[in-house]
């Protein structure tokens, strides 16, 4: 019998086009659930799985947030990072217009536009992260600057302090 053909999403699609590693990682799921439930499904360690956040600046501009799921934004942070006044966290309607993405599927490679992207700087420090791949039930494990390279973004110090 033949393997059935795994389903790429855009994500992945753009990975294969810079010939960028990835592992993928999926799970059953039929509507949302936070990353910390997810990495414990996989029986991943929550320090590698991150989140992506969309916001919008004072300036209406979107700018992307890729942070460890287990940690909070910091919105005077993140609005400093891209040069804005402030930025507010992107109503969950407004998710799959701004990005192409649904809530739980959100990843910083391969949005509809190419919004600026920080990355946690503390994930500089990891060989490998865990980031979503795309759409519900796929996470995709690649080196941080290899998601830097991908979704043309930048380090930052953009997580509450403890």
């Amino acid at each position: 019998m033949a393997k059935q053909k795994e389903i790429k999403t855009n994500a992945m699609r753009i990975l294969d086009t810079q010939k960028i590693p990835y592992i993928t990682h999926t799970y059953e799921c039929d509507e949302f659930i936070d990353g910390i439930q997810i990495a414990d499904m996989l029986g991943l360690p929550h320090e590698k799985v991150y989140k992506t956040l969309v916001t919008q600046g004072s300036s209406r501009n979107y700018y992307v947030f890729v942070i460890p799921i287990a940690e909070e934004l910091d919105l005077k942070k993140a609005a400093k990072s891209v040069s804005e006044k402030s930025v507010s966290m992107l109503h969950v309607k407004d998710i799959n217009a701004v990005t192409g993405y649904i809530r739980g599927g959100c990843t910083a490679i391969g949005m509809k536009k190419s919004y600026p992207t920080r990355i946690e700087q503390s994930a500089q420090s990891l060989e490998k992260i865990i980031v979503s791949g795309g759409r519900i039930g796929t996470q995709l494990e690649l080196s941080p600057q290899d998601l830097a390279k991908a979704a043309q973004a930048e380090f930052a110090d953009i997580i509450m302090s403890k």
